[in-house]
């Protein structure tokens, strides 16, 4: 197992993309239930500007713990160096991927190597390179929590009830509001995987890479407002949430719900007069359905768009990327 240091970005304190620092730190020591990895690509996620920033986005009686200084990151692809004895189902020299300890922030995924549950990742598949599978788990894991199995009992932060994934065939019309990002790609194609109609929001710049993704109707939110067109809509997952997100509501049929992936602002007396339902969840690691992912990237029923490639050292501009929005796909670190 290798000893010493490694290079890994960390915050000191909180604030912009000025405060990551690529720093000189132990390579870690896996525990019970861990394999080492040697990291070759990182995706980049919203937490983990939240966590940079110190979750000035959540409530302060919300917030989880954070203690610095902190790596960042959870989303990782690489190969395994090493093997907690416990551990069955992964040997040295296989190439891994998952979503490394989330919700807990403490994935550490931004670093040469990382100590990683193994319960948390899957094989990578052979056809897609670490880049590609890096921008996967987060991201990928998503989308299929809330739209085609939940995969848990864990309650939820957002809502008493657990969310249970409306069942999606070819009578389902399904809404995605924030389509080209990383979890609306992949949202529209698993959509699709299951026969629905779907209508893709984003800006006119993505209309034709939704279009290839197999999005039936496309608009563009900077000239028409989707609540103006759309009517009779199964089903609507947000990416995007904010003040202004009640106004998909209008979009829905009788029956219908919407999954905010981000907080949003729904009326409660709005959502019992439509006869709608609100529901979200918290993704969480999961090494199983992470491999289901897997299989459909392996056979091309899945693909993974990635926005832009920067250097684990360059992982501020990373986030300056991040934060200049209109992304397409996903945001990956490379390492090595």
């Amino acid at each position: 197992m290798p000893s010493g240091t490694m290079k890994a970005i960390r915050v000191h304190e909180f604030g912009g993309p000025e405060v990551l620092r690529h720093d000189e730190v132990p390579i870690p020591e896996p525990g019970p239930g861990d394999v080492l990895v040697r990291v070759r690509a990182v995706g980049v996620n919203p937490p983990d500007w939240y966590v940079r920033e110190g979750m000035r986005n959540i409530p302060p009686d919300k917030r989880p713990p954070l203690t610095l200084p902190a790596v960042l990151g959870t989303d990782v692809s690489g190969v395994v160096e090493a093997v907690a004895p416990d551990v069955r189902g992964f040997s040295v020299g296989d190439e891994v991927f998952g979503l490394l300890r989330f919700p807990s922030l403490e994935g550490s995924a931004y670093a040469e190597y990382v100590a990683a549950p193994a319960a948390h990742l899957a094989h990578k598949p052979d056809g897609v390179d670490h880049v590609r599978a890096a921008g996967v788990p987060m991201a990928g894991l998503t989308a299929w929590q809330f739209l085609i199995e939940l995969g848990h009992d864990h309650p939820s932060p957002f809502q008493e009830a657990p969310h249970r994934p409306m069942a999606l065939n070819d009578g389902t019309t399904v809404l995605i509001n924030g389509a080209a990002g990383g979890v609306g790609h992949f949202a529209l194609q698993l959509a699709k995987g299951k026969g629905a109609r779907v209508i893709a929001v984003a800006s006119g710049g993505h209309e034709s890479f939704l279009r290839e993704l197999g999005a039936d109707e496309f608009i563009d939110y900077t000239k028409s407002r989707p609540e103006d067109v759309a009517r009779d809509v199964d089903l609507v997952l947000d990416t995007v949430g904010g003040r202004d997100s009640g106004r998909l509501l209008r979009t829905l049929k009788h029956g219908g719900a919407v999954y905010p992936v981000f907080p949003g602002d729904h009326d409660a007396d709005e959502v019992a007069q439509r006869g709608v339902t609100v529901s979200a969840t918290q993704v969480r690691s999961n090494g199983p359905q992470l491999a289901e992912l897997g299989r459909l990237l392996d056979a091309g029923a899945l693909r993974v768009a990635v926005d832009s490639t920067y250097p684990l050292a360059e992982a501020r501009a990373a986030h300056e990327r991040a934060a200049r929005g209109h992304i397409q796909g996903k945001i990956v670190l490379t390492v090595g």
